[in-house]
């Protein structure tokens, strides 16, 4: 296993670290008694294959139903100075139940401290809100470093990059140490909140770089041959890792074998030319495919989505459908686009069912479109995706 200073906080963090969401029993918190023995045991096979691989970092949420509860049960029986804990807590409106929460998520795990403590999920300015004002739940967390209950404080976010912006230049109550963030092969819009993040020297973790990656835990036939002769998977692990921002890739395991092909991976990890001449054979398929070398090629030339007739979020939208006809992404496309127009942080605004209603000329022309192209593909993209 390689090891990386995790920013600010000192931590010696593997670069692959165990991202609990997929080994948990429940969505819903479940006391411990209620929690299947068969269950239990196969996250304790998890951990252990983790701990056996050189993976010392334990990423889990309140959130993430009876993940804590069952975590505690396992890592009391390993010296605490051997690994890095890590939970995330929702913010709050008030700051007094961010705390209760924290201290819940504490009693849940059956520790004194958690070494990381994420505010989870500033996804938009009301979160960022909630966490960043005076008084709210950064300063709350802070109250709770002192009193030895947290090491240190960082946040993740899936929304909009600028929100993920201000979060990373926010230097009230010490700013934040860290932060969990989506940043891909097939997911690069979050670069500038890399490159801000590594300017206060605040600790990288990438979230979920293989499902929402691009689903690559069953990736295209046409990705398994651009990327040979490793998986899509390794290479787009290879694709984060080699990011000289990036700390950290999660491994979402559900099985000891989860974690096979990934640390497999990291022998390749100092051949930069290697995931070059990949990334080049990803590009020019896309190239050949939709006429644009990446697939949000177009997203920054369309006004954003709240400034979109309809509030259709065109820029999203054709970022999927390059992801479908480019690079055989469909299931994951699909997936994505119909969650569209259910206010999710992952995939905001409206699909684009309804677009012949409405007059995008004056978009297609700053997009380098005609009206009747920009439709066009607006129309395909609901066909193939909804």
């Amino acid at each position: 296993m390689k090891y990386r200073i995790f920013g600010r906080t000192g931590l010696s963090m593997p670069v692959l670290s165990c991202g609990l969401m997929r080994s948990m029993y429940s969505w819903q918190d479940k006391p411990f008694s209620a929690i299947p023995g068969t269950r239990q045991q196969e996250l304790s096979e998890v951990v252990e294959a983790a701990f056996a691989c050189g993976i010392t970092h334990f990423e889990t949420a309140r959130g993430y139903g009876s993940s804590e509860r069952q975590l505690a049960g396992i890592l009391s029986h390993y010296d605490r100075h051997q690994f890095i804990l890590q939970t995330k807590v929702h913010p709050e409106d008030d700051p007094v139940r961010f705390i209760a929460n924290v201290e819940d998520s504490l009693r849940r795990l059956k520790v004194e401290r958690v070494d990381l403590l994420s505010i989870h999920g500033i996804n938009d300015y009301h979160s960022l809100w909630q966490s960043c004002r005076p008084g709210g739940c950064l300063a709350a967390a802070r109250s709770l470093q002192k009193k030895g209950r947290v090491d240190w404080v960082g946040f993740s976010g899936h929304g909009d990059v600028e929100v993920l912006l201000s979060a990373i230049r926010h230097e009230q109550d010490g700013g934040f140490d860290y932060l969990n963030v989506h940043w891909y092969t097939i997911w690069q819009r979050n670069a500038r909140a890399l490159a801000a993040a590594a300017k206060r020297n605040m600790g990288v973790f990438i979230i979920s770089p293989t499902d929402k990656g691009g689903m690559l835990q069953a990736p295209p036939g046409i990705l398994c041959a651009l990327s040979q002769p490793l998986t899509p998977m390794q290479f787009n692990d290879l694709y984060c890792l080699q990011r000289p921002e990036v700390h950290t890739i999660a491994v979402g395991a559900a099985r000891p074998a989860d974690f096979t092909a990934h640390v497999d991976a990291l022998s390749h990890l100092q051949d930069s030319d290697l995931a070059g001449i990949i990334y080049e054979k990803w590009q020019k398929v896309m190239q050949e495919r939709c006429g644009q070398l990446r697939p949000d090629a177009l997203w920054d030339k369309v006004p954003r989505w709240q400034e979109t007739p309809g509030y259709i979020n065109i820029g999203l939208i054709l970022w999927l459908y390059n992801l479908a006809k480019g690079w055989g992404l469909l299931e994951y496309s699909q997936t994505r686009y119909r969650k569209m127009g259910v206010d999710m942080p992952w995939v905001p605004g409206n699909n684009a069912a309804d677009v012949a209603q409405y007059d995008l000329a004056e978009i297609a022309v700053n997009a380098g479109l005609s009206k009747g192209e920009l439709t066009a593909m607006l129309i395909g993209a609901h066909q193939l995706l909804g």
